[in-house]
């Protein structure tokens, strides 16, 4: 290993003293000839390529080889599962490549004495987060949540979310050494506790975790407690806009990844108030998608005393309403959330009778069939479905509404372009259903079917 060291250290001088040769020489060319030689065209020197991409190196490591590369191309050969150098194919026994500040400032200099040839100078990389320092730091927040002291864990915290918004690569340093667990840890011993007292380090540690999705499963298993879901309750309702933010994307990914804990979310006081809350007034986009996946979680609930429990309560609330009102004029993604919302409400008889006597439930929902998304045309079959099919044959007032607001065509034309098997199970059965009903109601325009493909 000394014979190595010593091998590399004579190359690197021999490489240099040849580099500040050619550049005296160059200088001396320019003093003899002034702006003659200015034309001339500039070579970058080997030795400031990186091996790899062989472009000019922005931030020069070494591995244990020896042998220098550009951090960003020698960390993508790594990521990709590579153990070896790929110039001599040697094991390396060090993943961690060192900082080579002798070759970066030999290419700064290069790059000022060339700036005449349009060189920009290339600026001084930050040095990435080490695996060493993120579990240093882990390992200080342990501590620190073992002795409750909430302010030296809250400036642990926030040191590692600074270091996760530097780079990605920051990033994945810090979530490969699992932080989300240490860190949804901690929120759950400080959760327990007086929350007035410790709302500066749960709000840090809600803030970064917004930073490592999607959590792992022991992150999970801490933040789905009693204690912790009631903490992002009391975030939501009495927190600032950014907490209250935070709170719910923390929610949200708990609540993807466990269903079951969607029945004790439901009774925490306040929880579906300020979900509904967060719709109704919205801080963003993120915020608002958050809010419908956790409360389609909730209506999607199999048990069905506790599903009629909270669809009752959500449509108490003018949920449905709120939704159809969202789907005028919303984008793809809070579009299909919506609907799902919707669809799940319809598996109740309450929230079926709710959105039969919106006016805006047909036209919406029979206008989003084939025009956003393969699974918002899904979502919108099935509430169709669940409305016509669910009521009363003296009634008939879903199935005609469909009628009036084009169904029928619709649903043709989506059995012709093709969808899932269950969506198209459903579909044939409306289109029995209306056409048994379509003499009450001229629905059908001969001109509908002008450029209707004809399968013979």
């Amino acid at each position: 290993m000394t014979s190595l060291t010593e091998f590399t250290s004579n190359l690197l001088i021999k490489m240099i003293s040849s580099w500040r040769r050619r550049r005296a020489a160059r200088r001396a060319a320019k003093e003899l000839h002034g702006e003659e030689g200015s034309g001339m065209e500039l070579t970058t020197p080997n030795h400031f390529r990186c091996p790899i991409s062989l472009d000019l190196m922005k931030d020069p490591v070494t591995l244990s080889t020896g042998i220098t590369y550009d951090r960003d191309s020698i960390e993508k050969w790594i990521e990709k599962g590579n153990s070896t150098c790929p110039i001599t194919n040697q094991v390396l026994t060090s993943l961690e490549p060192i900082p080579n500040h002798t070759i970066r400032k030999l290419i700064q200099d290069w790059c000022v004495d060339n700036r005449s040839h349009g060189i920009e100078r290339i600026p001084t990389p930050r040095i990435p987060v080490s695996s060493m320092q993120v579990s240093e730091i882990l390992s200080r927040i342990t501590t620190a949540c073992k002795r409750e002291d909430q302010v030296g864990c809250r400036n642990l915290v926030a040191k590692i979310k600074a270091m996760a918004k530097e780079s990605e690569r920051n990033k994945r340093c810090i979530v490969s050494n699992g932080t989300d667990s240490v860190l949804s840890a901690a929120f759950e011993v400080f959760s327990k506790t007086c929350l007035d007292e410790n709302i500066s380090v749960l709000e840090e540690i809600l803030s970064t975790l917004t930073l490592l999705f999607p959590l792992n499963g022991e992150a999970v298993s801490y933040l789905e407690s009693n204690s912790s879901l009631y903490c992002m309750v009391w975030f939501l309702k009495s927190g600032d806009l950014s907490k209250k933010r935070n709170a719910v994307l923390v929610m949200k990914d708990v609540v993807s990844s466990d269903q079951r804990k969607t029945n004790v979310l439901s009774e925490i006081e306040g929880a579906m108030e300020a979900l509904f809350k967060l719709i109704k007034e919205p801080i963003c986009p993120a915020s608002t998608k958050a809010s419908l996946m956790v409360i389609y979680q909730m209506v999607m609930i199999t048990s069905s005393a506790t599903n009629e429990r909270i669809v009752t309560k959500f449509v108490e609330m003018g949920l449905v309403s709120l939704l159809l009102e969202i789907l005028v004029d919303s984008e793809r993604s809070i579009c299909e959330k919506s609907l799902g919302v919707l669809d799940g409400i319809c598996s109740t008889e309450n929230g079926r009778a709710k959105a039969c006597n919106n006016a805006l439930t047909m036209p919406v929902v029979v206008k989003k069939i084939l025009r956003i998304s393969d699974l918002a045309t899904e979502f919108s079959v099935s509430i169709l479905w669940k409305l016509c099919k669910n009521e009363k044959r003296e009634e008939k007032r879903a199935l005609v509404e469909a009628l009036q607001v084009g169904a029928f065509q619709k649903l043709l034309l989506l059995l012709q372009v093709g969808c899932v098997e269950k969506t198209k199970e459903k579909a044939t059965e409306l289109l029995k259903l209306l056409n048994l009903n379509k003499n009450t109601l001229e629905c059908i325009d001969s001109m509908d079917f002008k450029y209707l493909k004809r399968p013979f």
